[in-house]
């Protein structure tokens, strides 16, 4: 008997790499492939990529150069490996990648995954592919959708994209020239997959999209839907106990069409008070020069009007230090904004150019030391924040969604509203449902807690407002 053949996806980067990672091994399955976790016992192996952080390019070759080792060992053993590179860096390479090295089978950019099985069946036959044309057609449409075995595996949490793209062109992005303009699924297509994820157990669901608060899925009727309008609609699906979206836009969080996002987090229970919304700077200078296409004061007022509508919202963002062109002063602004929103968590970068992107023309770079230098000032500011903020909840009661055992014999792990990783003593069964628990210490990156009251069954457990 033939052994099935195995596939290993290595994913860089965000959560929408994941995601993508998780769909590119469900358009296999029908092909007889298996995920592993081992590519050493793969018969393909795929690298899906990112673009955003430094020496991205450098880093993917590296890898390749070690997955090279493994396909010339299986080789040697008479097996056949195929390698395929995917992702943002696949879509900015393209040819470069097969002509600096032969030992890569398959190139897809990041809008072609759906048509991997085709291209893996014509790398078997000894081409050479490389496919990263924007399709016309949809492609989430055209992927696999998830069985109920790898919905299982994945966990009581699961991502759900909605939106792809961008058209906001960032001058230090990549993201609009490796994934596209900006485009939403079909409202059908969401609460399909929603629903069948929490038919198979999810409880909880993230959105999510380059920029997911600028969705625009259009309903049966035809009609664009806001994410406010499509939160509501997902949380009426039986056993969807909680809900998440990133990353936003703050120019989209202006918008009215965020109006009722905004009011949907005062008025649904199942929406976390946990919203992830990247700034970059505090200058109205930096991030002019960064195309952001918002101001501070801005940036400021869809912060107080979340908080208006959540007053126990917490944030995170992301931040990049040393723009071209940055002054100490502009650095300061953005130390200021920090201590100002006080967020509990952050994404702290050095600015690093990309090429083809406008900022890496720009002139007035800032040396890499006095960039290394103000990123360790504004992580000191994040990390006391957010030690500050786990520390709020000692002796508090926490609702947590039990996502897993834990190490020790009786664990069980979940999260927070917050997201934080909560260890408490409890049995198996309560895996899936929202636990009350007292936090009763604070570790480095994790709280420990005891149960405090029964649980409540999935489909009806909630966060009040």
């Amino acid at each position: 008997m033939n052994r099935p053949r195995k596939v290993h996806v290595k994913s860089f980067g965000c959560q929408m790499n994941v995601y993508d990672s998780h769909r590119m091994a469900d358009t296999l399955a029908p092909e007889g492939y298996v995920e592993t976790q081992l590519p050493a016992e793969a018969d393909l192996i795929i690298l899906n990529t990112c673009h955003i952080r430094e020496k991205a390019v450098d880093k993917v070759y590296s890898e390749i150069g070690r997955m090279r080792e493994l396909k010339d060992q299986a080789e040697l053993e008479g097996r056949r490996m195929l390698i395929a590179v995917a992702g943002c860096v696949a879509q900015a390479e393209g040819e470069e990648i097969v002509r600096r090295t032969d030992s890569v089978d398959v190139v897809v950019g990041s809008q072609n995954y759906h048509k991997l099985p085709g291209l893996i069946a014509r790398a078997l036959d000894g081409e050479k592919i490389v496919d990263t044309e924007f399709p016309l057609e949809d492609k989430f449409d055209a992927l696999a959708q998830p069985s109920p075995q790898a919905i299982g595996k994945r966990g009581i949490s699961a991502f759900v994209t909605v939106q792809e793209g961008c058209d906001k062109f960032c001058t230090f992005c990549v993201v609009p020239y490796t994934r596209g303009a900006e485009i939403s699924r079909p409202v059908a297509k969401v609460l399909a997959d929603v629903e069948r994820l929490a038919a198979n157990g999810v409880r909880e669901i993230s959105l999510i999209g380059q920029n997911v608060n600028a969705y625009h899925g259009v309903d049966g009727n035809g009609d664009a839907m806001t994410l406010g309008a499509l939160m509501r609609r997902i949380a009426k699906v039986p056993g969807i106990a909680r809900l998440r979206y990133m990353t936003s836009h703050p120019r989209d969080m202006l918008s009215p069409v965020c109006d009722d996002l905004i009011a949907a987090h005062g008025d649904l229970p199942e929406l976390m008070p946990y919203v992830h919304l990247p700034v970059q700077a505090g200058s109205d200078r930096i991030l002019a020069a960064m195309n952001r296409k918002h101001t501070r004061k801005e940036y400021m007022t869809a912060i107080a009007r979340l908080r208006k509508a959540r007053p126990d919202i917490a944030f995170t963002s992301d931040f990049i230090v040393g723009f071209p062109g940055e002054t100490e002063a502009d650095f300061r602004e953005t130390l200021a904004l920090a201590e100002d929103i006080n967020f509990v968590m952050a994404y702290t970068f050095s600015y690093s150019s990309r090429p083809g992107t406008p900022a890496a023309k720009l002139e007035d770079q800032v040396p890499n030391a006095e960039k290394h230098e103000r990123l360790l000032r504004l992580q000191a500011v994040i990390d006391r924040q957010w030690k500050a903020f786990n520390a709020s909840f000692a002796d508090k009661t926490m609702e947590i969604l039990v996502e897993k055992p834990g190490k020790l014999t009786g664990q069980l792990v979940g999260r927070s509203p917050y997201l934080q990783s909560v260890h408490v003593m409890a049995e198996p069964s309560l895996i899936g449902q929202i636990v009350p628990v007292r936090i009763t210490d604070i570790g480095t990156n994790t709280l420990f807690g005891e149960r405090t009251a029964p649980a409540r069954a999935p489909a009806l457990a909630s966060l009040g407002a």
